[in-house]
C-alpha cells in the first residue's frame, strides 16, 4: 500500500489528477466559455476573462466525476451564476452611489468616461418623486414589482403604472 509520501513522489495523488483534469478542460473549453460570456451574456472582454478563471477555480471544488460528465454544462452554470452575482453586486453599488447623489448637497464624482452616468443622474433627478422611487428600486435594487409594492405599501398595478410613467419620462428626456 502506498503512503501519502509515495503518492506525492510519484505524482499520482488525487490533487495532481484533479489539476490535470482541470488543465485539460481549461485548454478545451476556456475559449468557448469566454466567447459565450461575451456574446450570449454581454460580458466585457476583461469581465469574461475574470469569470472564466473564477469558474475554473470553482469547478475544482466538485467531485472528480462531475468534471468529465458534462464539463461545458457545469462551467456554464458556474459562470452564469458568477455573472449574475457580479452584476447584482455592481447594481447594488451603483444604486448606493445614485442614492448618495440624490441627497441634497451631495455631488456624485463624475469621471470623464462616465458622461452617461451624469445624464442618467440628471434624468432621474428631473423625474417626479412618485416615479423616481419606483424606478430606482426596480432598476438599481433589482426588486420585482411585487417587492416594490410591498416595500412602498402600494398595489402592484400602481407600481406598474408609475414605472410606465418613469420610463416615458426617461424616453422623452433621451430624445432631447
Amino acid at each position: 500500500m502506498a503512503t501519502h509520501k509515495d503518492r506525492t513522489e510519484d505524482g499520482d495523488d488525487g490533487e495532481t489528477m484533479v489539476r490535470t483534469r482541470l488543465e485539460r478542460h481549461y485548454r478545451a473549453h476556456a475559449g468557448w466559455l469566454g466567447r459565450t460570456l461575451r456574446f450570449r451574456f454581454g460580458a466585457g472582454a476583461e469581465e469574461a476573462e475574470d469569470l472564466v478563471q473564477e469558474s475554473y477555480l470553482r469547478m475544482a471544488r466538485y467531485a472528480d466525476g462531475d468534471h468529465d460528465r458534462r464539463p461545458r454544462a457545469l462551467l456554464l452554470a458556474i459562470a452564469r451564476n458568477l455573472l449574475r452575482d457580479h452584476r447584482r453586486s455592481a447594481a447594488w453599488r451603483h444604486s448606493a452611489q445614485v442614492q448618495r447623489a440624490l441627497e441634497p448637497g451631495e455631488i456624485l464624482p463624475v469621471e470623464p468616461d462616465q458622461a452617461e452616468q451624469l445624464l442618467l443622474k440628471q434624468i432621474i433627478l428631473g423625474m417626479p418623486a412618485l416615479y423616481r422611487d419606483v424606478f430606482l428600486l426596480s432598476r438599481f435594487s433589482a426588486m420585482s414589482y411585487a417587492d416594490i409594492a410591498r416595500h412602498l405599501g402600494l398595489s402592484v398595478k400602481t407600481v406598474e403604472w408609475r414605472m410606465t410613467k418613469a420610463l416615458e419620462h426617461c424616453s422623452v428626456q433621451l430624445r432631447y
